[in-house]
């Protein structure tokens, strides 16, 4: 949510961060004046050249501080905006995932950008307490992801490929989103059907059964989070959780452009 609407984004170039700047450095930010090369190495699968551009004067024109700042206070507005904080059992649901997210923190062995989060502190209001608690679950799960990528021998690229081939997510946003050159994506594209994991346009049945795998597992490493709660507290946090995400949808708050 917070990559996509317009309080970060305002907020970030009013502190000089323009362009792709903004989300790399708010994501970074925890980091402390992260390098693009930590950039490059713990996003994963954005063009180094786009990396290396959008942060080359990043922590020239303000501070990590500053930006986390922003990104909490713009957090806080979106999700009143979206009327977020009018969805029912606001506290029993960030009792759960915070639970989870806190169980998380047992773990931070291999997951750079979770552990870097991690290190932040809780905010004091409820809702972004509960914003916090589901990024800390996301990076969790995204840094186990790209364990599994790199175990599998997957690429930052190549993963762009096969999930445009998957159908999930138009080429064309994955292309512009992560800004590799057509080159560097026509050359991924020959090395996985090297593989036998593409068929025409689409996934061929080895590269349906690779992601899968790969999907499984990432939610395999993502366990030591929701076993605190339990089979039962896993579905009870599900079916909290579901208004929330069916709010943001509704109000718009992951709309791109």
């Amino acid at each position: 949510m917070i990559y996509f609407v317009p309080e970060a984004a305002n907020r970030y170039t009013a502190l000089g961060l323009t362009g792709r700047s903004g989300y790399f450095a708010s994501r970074s930010a925890a980091f402390g004046r992260a390098t693009a090369d930590v950039v490059i190495a713990t996003f994963y699968n954005f063009c180094p050249d786009l990396v290396r551009r959008s942060m080359a004067t990043a922590w020239d024109t303000t501070t990590p501080d500053q930006v986390l700042q922003a990104r909490r206070e713009a957090a806080g507005e979106a999700l009143r905006r979206g009327g977020l904080h009018e969805v029912p059992d606001l506290d029993a649901t960030l009792a759960l995932a915070r639970r989870a997210a806190e169980a998380a923190c047992d773990h931070p062995q291999g997951r750079p950008l979770f552990a870097a989060h991690a290190t932040l502190p809780w905010p004091d209001d409820p809702l972004l307490q509960l914003w916090h608690a589901q990024t800390l679950l996301r990076e969790f799960r995204g840094d186990g992801h790209v364990a599994t990528l790199l175990a599998e021998g997957v690429t930052g690229v190549e993963a762009l490929v096969l999930h445009a081939a998957s159908g999930d997510v138009p080429t064309a946003f994955l292309k512009f989103s992560r800004a590799w050159p057509e080159e560097d994506w026509t050359a991924a594209d020959e090395r996985l059907r090297a593989r036998g994991l593409l068929d025409g346009d689409a996934l061929s049945t080895e590269g349906k059964a690779l992601r899968q795998h790969i999907e499984d597992r990432t939610d395999a490493l993502a366990m030591p989070a929701y076993s605190a709660l339990g089979e039962d507290g896993c579905e009870r946090l599900a079916e909290l959780a579901r208004p929330f995400g069916r709010r943001v949808v509704e109000a718009g708050l992951l709309s791109i452009g």
